[in-house]
């Protein structure tokens, strides 16, 4: 019972490390330089240390200093207790998320089996749909506790967005489930080993539909209507300062790691290499003995999943840097009149084609 809790408790940490010890800061230097490189220019590499820029790294580390020392600034009239509580409640989802996610598979290390995700529910994929959803109540209270027109227009904006692609978002998924017979994640990544199993080749409809409902999702360019600079200002952070405006891009950031997980698992064989068998790799290995083939098998498999991570926030940043913002009843017309029809005759060929096969 012990050692399982130290376990659990190693892959806490371990997933709170990648998120937000390393992928939420590091992704607002990315988004800077991603965006230099593909405007010609050069990017953030001012801020130094004893003279050395780092490529300009130091700008995030820069960037955290000053959110914990800026001023906490509450507009006159606004909700003091909602106005604190909303980007908790916008973060906190983010991160909970990811306790689902498998970053690798099952290995046997010193004779016990370890499998690598924090809690391997049956029901994985409805659990991160349903904690993912409760983050909208953090935006709209935001917009709504800060006494300012310009962010409840942003609040509204995310609440009818975010319900309008969880739809889509949701029956994109179905042709996922017909075609594994599975909501548990761990079961999808598995059955993928083989890579012409992989979700890309059995739903390739279905992949770019469930990356553009989750880029909307998560209110990116070309679906930032709800901040929409231009429009309102900053939307329903407009009236946040400090830590808390901090906070939201944390959540903003942390978001596209999961979106990249969950395309990885469901779409793109998860942890594993094309072509390469866990079997293979002990077999390879086993010179090293059980428990060595077993640990260089998981080092492998969790470098894989999170190069493939990286490459869909590679993607997530090429697209928002790429396409212009559109227009907010061009978003509505996409998602109710375009990806709606598509997903659910999507669900109707999969299933015609699984009875056609069985």
């Amino acid at each position: 019972m012990i050692v399982d809790l130290l376990i659990t408790l190693v892959k806490i940490l371990f997933i709170l490390a990648i998120t937000v010890g390393f992928f939420a800061p590091v992704l607002t230097w990315v988004e800077r330089k991603q965006s230099a490189v593909m405007q010609d220019r050069i990017g953030a590499n001012r801020a130094d240390i004893l003279g050395f820029t780092a490529l300009g790294l130091f700008h995030a580390v820069a960037d955290a200093l000053k959110m914990f020392t800026k001023e906490d600034f509450i507009p006159q009239g606004a909700n003091k207790v909602l106005h604190t509580l909303s980007p908790i409640l916008a973060l906190i989802p983010a991160i909970v998320t990811f306790s689902v996610v498998p970053f690798g598979g099952e290995y046997t290390l010193f004779g016990k089996k370890v499998n690598l995700v924090i809690s391997d529910l049956n029901v994985g994929l409805l659990f991160v749909f349903a904690i993912a959803s409760l983050s909208t109540y953090g935006y709209v209270i935001a917009g709504w506790s800060s006494n300012n027109n310009w962010s409840l227009l942003g609040s509204m904006r995310t609440s009818s967005q975010m319900i309008s692609y969880e739809v889509t978002m949701g029956l994109t998924i179905i042709g996922v489930l017909m075609v594994y017979g599975t909501l548990k994640l761990t079961e999808i990544g598995a059955a993928q080993e083989n890579f012409f199993h992989w979700g890309i080749f059995l739903q390739p409809l279905g992949f770019f539909m469930f990356l553009a409902a989750s880029i909307a999702e998560n209110k990116r360019i070309p679906f930032d209507n709800p901040e929409a600079e231009s429009e309102l200002v900053a939307g329903y952070f407009t009236e946040y300062s400090g830590l808390k405006f901090g906070m939201f891009f944390m959540a903003e950031f942390i978001e596209m790691v999961t979106i990249a997980a969950l395309v990885t698992i469901l779409f793109f064989g998860g942890w594993h290499f094309p072509f390469v068998s866990t079997a293979a790799l002990l077999s390879v290995f086993e010179f090293l003995g059980a428990t060595g083939a077993n640990l260089v098998a998981m080092l492998f498999h969790v470098g894989v999943f999170f190069a493939k991570v990286a490459f869909f926030i590679w993607f997530q940043m090429t697209v928002r840097w790429t396409l212009p913002r559109f227009r907010y009843d061009q978003i509505m017309k996409l998602g109710w009149k375009i990806l709606l029809p598509l997903s659910l005759a999507n669900v109707v060929v999969t299933g015609l084609v699984l009875l056609a096969v069985s």
